[in-house]
Parts: structure tokens; C-alpha cells; sequence
């Protein structure tokens, strides 16, 4: 007889660890307030992903994370759907 009862795949606790750990983060987690100077990456060849979506990345210098800059918005991109919102926002120049 087999237990059918609350058992999770590894995806899916993958993903309810990253849920509490989103929910930890913003509670008790860095204010990332304090960042260093713009880095721009020339080469291809091992760009962090911060990097991936600029070309330009800002570290915080409490913690160590990375996060995408925006040089010609002079700011730094948070979260993904800030960087919908940015992109949505230059297509919209563009056209």
C-alpha cells in the first residue's frame, strides 16, 4: 500500500523553497541600498547574468548580489518585470 498522501516532486519543492525563500528575503533580507559603480562588460565570453540583460551590472556592496543597470535610465533594474516594463518602454521609443 502506498502512501499517496502530500508528497512533493523535486520541482515542486523546489519551488515552495523558493517561495519561502522570496518571503525570508523580503523580510529579514538586504535593502540592497548601497551599490558600486557601473560595471560594462565588453566581451561575450562569461558575462554574469546581471549582465546578460544590459550589457551593464551594478553589485551591492553589503550582500554581493548582482542586478542589471540601465545606463542611458541611470538605474538599476530590481526585478523582472521592471525590466518588461523598461523594454515595453524602449520598443514604444523605437516604433
Amino acid at each position: 500500500m502506498h502512501n499517496q498522501g502530500l508528497r512533493l516532486t523535486s520541482l515542486e519543492r523546489e519551488g515552495v523553497g523558493s517561495m519561502f525563500a522570496e518571503l525570508y528575503e523580503s523580510i529579514f533580507g538586504c535593502r540592497h541600498s548601497r551599490y558600486s559603480f557601473p560595471v560594462t562588460i565588453r566581451r561575450a565570453a562569461r558575462r554574469p547574468q546581471a549582465a546578460a540583460l544590459t550589457g551593464t551590472y551594478v553589485v551591492c556592496l553589503d550582500c554581493g548580489k548582482e542586478f542589471p543597470y540601465d545606463w542611458q535610465e541611470m538605474k538599476v533594474i530590481t526585478s523582472p518585470e521592471q525590466h518588461r516594463a523598461h523594454l515595453a518602454e524602449l520598443a514604444k521609443h523605437a516604433a
